[in-house]
């Protein structure tokens, strides 16, 4: 299962966000990754770059070692991870941030609360949960690379689309 949420705090060290969230996935036997909520066109984006991703991983065509930096790959719409991690990846400072978290249910498990563990990492980083940090507008697709003329193609309500595609588009220059 699979969720998206948007948060907004300050990092005042990259490596040791990245490392205590990955010491938060560990402890909670879950899969939860941060981005740089500016270059997000809303939960869509992270939805699909999260399936494409774990997609690769069942076919054996995944790019990395880790599910965590294939799903960089794919929200960025890149195949290199120096490129994915400057376009989407958190920075220092002050920010929004999107985050997803997947929890892989096992035979006999109990279900996770999604909230409690989302509370959790809110906690954990004095963060405030702000979803609507999530919706992306035509800032949001130039910052992510695509262009106005790109944007001219389509209307407004289908600006999500071009994101979706260049994720898709990931598979294809593999």
């Amino acid at each position: 299962m699979i969720t998206v949420f948007g948060a907004q705090g300050t990092i005042t060290d990259v490596d040791m966000f990245l490392s205590k969230l990955l010491g938060i996935s560990k402890d909670k036997d879950v899969v939860v990754q941060a981005f740089d909520a500016q270059v997000i066109y809303g939960s869509d984006h992270l939805l699909s770059a999260t399936q494409h991703a774990q997609r690769a991983f069942y076919q054996k065509t995944n790019a990395t070692n880790s599910l965590l930096l294939e799903i960089i790959l794919y929200a960025a719409g890149e195949r290199q991870i120096h490129k994915a991690l400057k376009k989407v990846g958190v920075k220092k400072g002050k920010q929004h941030l999107a985050f997803v978290l997947i929890i892989e249910r096992k035979k006999n498990q109990k279900e996770k609360p999604y909230e409690t563990i989302i509370d959790s990492i809110l906690r954990s980083f004095h963060f405030t949960r702000n979803d609507k940090v999530l919706e992306g507008d035509k800032d949001t697709l130039k910052r992510f690379g695509i262009t106005d003329q790109e944007i001219c193609t389509i209307p407004e309500s289908k600006y999500g689309d071009l994101i979706l595609e260049k994720i898709a588009m990931v598979d294809v220059i593999k």
